[in-house]
């Protein structure tokens, strides 16, 4: 894609201007009825804590401005961080239909570019509002936009900012998504839009995951050469098999260098379950952490030796780094977790 020429997916370590979320819809299926005020609660309190770090920008129809606004300063979000937008939309996970940034490595320049989102192979219908939001988000700041020429949601990738992409067979092969495209036809739209040049494959993801197999459940790039991986430690766990096999694909993949990557394993917490649920197992990970200007803010469960265990991991790994956990078993119920409903615009 001539157009694109020049620009790069940053990775999420990068300084970042903002960070994006889409604030709950009144829709009884998830986030309406009884279940609003709890939510509303939790993404004032995911809002306030980016808040402390760099400002939130939310998708919201303006009707409910003021009073996201009131329920984020009852969060103590700092006030002049929090920016609201006149965007509706159509649920709230902006990692998959929100705008993947770019940035031009010689001038700076940010741009978006806005790829198809059809709700992970047409499951959650409508999504016709939430297509829409990348080109909604470049309007309102006066950025360039790029086409993707393909449906791709943002949890799907990841990068290292050294020319890998690392991304699943079970969601950008699946013939849910891009039919007409074979694996060449994808990965040539990913280097052309988004400067990377190894595409690097892992085959399905865990258990309970909507979206059919999204990396940022999976593994994670944390510097060019680190990648934090889910590892399953229960014997008899369906994602056990799963995993293993992905951390052998990890453990085999080389960096530009031609080194293997340093690969740190993070077990997944115990099986979080709701009786009844139309997901049996949920998909809970402790690397759908959400990396923020001089801070990382990662799930945790009501599972304190395992939070406790992910913490210090990851407090590790992100030594020069603010590293909280916010709980997010309510919110994994719908599917997803902190990185799920973020997106950070580069600086």
């Amino acid at each position: 894609m001539d157009a694109a020429a020049g620009f790069l997916m940053p990775p999420e370590w990068s300084p970042q201007a903002s960070v994006w979320l889409s604030w709950p819809v009144d829709d009884p299926r998830h986030w309406g009825g009884v279940k609003q005020a709890l939510m509303w609660a939790k993404f004032a309190e995911i809002a306030a804590a980016i808040s402390r770090f760099e400002p939130v920008r939310i998708n919201a129809p303006a009707a409910d401005h003021h009073a996201i606004a009131e329920a984020c300063k009852r969060a103590l979000a700092v006030p002049e961080r929090i920016e609201l937008f006149d965007h509706p939309h159509n649920d709230v996970w902006c990692r998959d239909h929100g705008p993947i940034f770019v940035k031009h490595g010689g001038t700076g320049e940010v741009a978006a570019t806005d790829w198809g989102f059809n709700a992970w192979g047409g499951k959650f219908p409508p999504w016709e509002l939430d297509d829409a939001i990348p080109g909604r988000i470049a309007a309102a700041l006066g950025l360039r936009c790029f086409k993707g020429g393909m449906i791709l949601e943002g949890g799907a990738i990841e990068v290292n900012g050294a020319g890998q992409l690392l991304t699943t067979e079970a969601v950008l092969l699946n013939p849910n998504r891009n039919p007409h495209l074979d694996r060449a036809a994808i990965e040539l739209r990913l280097r052309d839009t988004l400067g990377v040049a190894d595409i690097l494959w892992l085959r399905q993801g865990i258990a309970g995951d909507d979206t059919d197999g999204h990396i940022d459940d999976l593994a994670r790039f944390v510097d060019p050469q680190t990648i934090v991986a889910s590892v399953e430690r229960a014997p008899h766990s369906t994602n056990k098999k799963i995993l293993a096999d992905n951390l052998a694909c990890l453990k085999a993949f080389v960096s530009p260098q031609g080194r293997p990557f340093e690969v740190l394993e993070i077990p997944l917490p115990e099986a979080c379950e709701v009786a009844g649920w139309r997901l049996p197992v949920l998909p809970a990970s402790y690397v759908n952490f959400l990396i923020v200007n001089g801070g990382v803010l990662v799930p945790t469960f009501r599972q304190q030796r395992n939070d406790d265990r992910a913490l210090g991991m990851l407090r590790e790994v992100f030594s020069g780094r603010e590293v909280r956990g916010i709980d997010c078993l309510d919110l994994v119920e719908e599917g997803g977790s902190l990185h799920c409903i973020s997106q950070q615009q580069p600086a």
